[in-house]
């Protein structure tokens, strides 16, 4: 759980699609403000790849590069903001919100913080690792260990779903991303995030539970894109 909090799935899976839908819809548009062409825009062409692996309408996703490269004459200006403090018994989370109102945004944020304890910039993002975070899978049986020493990676780790998170320094995603599949690895997604250095464990069930119904709350708030928290397990 430490690098990325990801919800336990309770909800309907139209409603989880139309929330992941969302999130990649405003990725790509804030990638696409540096140009339409996914060959010579590296962000972009991550978020598609991302959005194409979510089975993402084709209409929609060039849609959502149209308007943020501003060829559709629509301007929807989303502006990246971050929170860090603490869920209950002391979790450090960091919060990566994507918004075009940044006042309601953390006036919002704030009120979720209330069940645990917000802090000011770097007050938990210390504690944590600014890294490239690739999640890739391999159905030949392809060795991580192998492929994050051929491709640069600086670790991996096993993921979600058999998924491996290969871990890279942040100058190096895209080239990791390249290198992969000569592994035998398919990247299913790749973003710069967060590692906690040191994670929270012996939390008792009741403690973790407060701490799941904390993240996920802010987990469910539109503007959230990311939640990392330093916790183990």
């Amino acid at each position: 759980m430490g690098a990325q909090w990801k919800a336990k799935p309770k909800e309907a899976a139209a409603n989880a699609r139309g929330k992941i839908f969302g999130r990649l819809v405003k990725e790509i548009m804030v990638a696409a403000r540096n140009g339409a062409d996914p060959d010579t825009n590296a962000k972009l062409r991550v978020a598609v790849h991302a959005a194409k692996k979510a089975s993402m309408p084709k209409d929609t996703l060039e849609r959502a590069i149209k308007k943020g490269a501003g060829l559709s004459g629509e301007v929807v200006n989303y502006e990246r903001t971050q929170y860090e403090g603490f869920a209950p018994h002391q979790v450090p989370v960091i919060v990566e919100c994507l918004t075009d109102n940044v006042n309601r945004t953390v006036a919002e944020i704030r009120v979720l913080f209330r069940k645990g304890q917000m802090g000011a910039a770097g007050s938990v993002s210390w504690d944590f690792n600014h890294v490239g975070m690739i999640e890739a899978s391999s159905d030949t049986g392809a060795d991580p260990e192998l492929a994050a020493i051929e491709a640069g990676a600086q670790d991996f780790e096993p993921s979600d779903e058999g998924n491996t998170l290969f871990v890279t320094d942040l100058t190096d995603l895209d080239a990791v991303c390249k290198a992969l599949p000569e592994q035998g690895f398919t990247v299913n997604s790749a973003k710069i995030g967060y590692m906690p250095k040191n994670p929270v464990s012996n939390l008792t069930p009741e403690q973790l539970e407060e701490v799941e119904a904390f993240l996920e709350a802010l987990d469910n708030h539109d503007d959230v894109q990311n939640v990392y928290v330093g916790l183990s397990g």
